[in-house]
């Protein structure tokens, strides 16, 4: 049978729960098998910069971080859950991407 990865990536952990939540309640009503979502460690993207733009004054340095959590859901890939994953809404921010695998 083939397999269905789900990779979840987004800034928002909030919104990427709660995509992880509709994705099991689908696999639920299919009766499919589930395994995740599995966390995966987070990337931390660091932008330093100058306060100062002109140069005079002293070096004070700004520090911007921005956080990429992810997701990683597998399960069955049976034609009635993968129409039903299709219907889900995903915020602009979260990126999902499906690949299956197996056969």
């Amino acid at each position: 049978m083939q397999q269905a990865r789900i990779r979840l990536a987004g800034t928002s952990p909030t919104d990427l729960d709660a995509i992880c939540s509709d994705v099991c309640s689908i696999a639920r009503k299919t009766g499919v098998n589930l395994s995740g979502p599995i966390p995966l460690p987070t990337r931390k993207l660091e932008v330093p910069c100058r306060k100062s733009p002109d140069g005079e004054g002293t070096a004070t340095w700004e520090h911007w971080e921005m956080r990429v959590h992810k997701r990683l859901i597998d399960l069955d890939a049976d034609e009635r859950a993968l129409r039903q994953l299709m219907r889900i809404q995903v915020p602009k921010d979260v990126s999902i991407e499906i690949v299956l695998t197996g056969g």
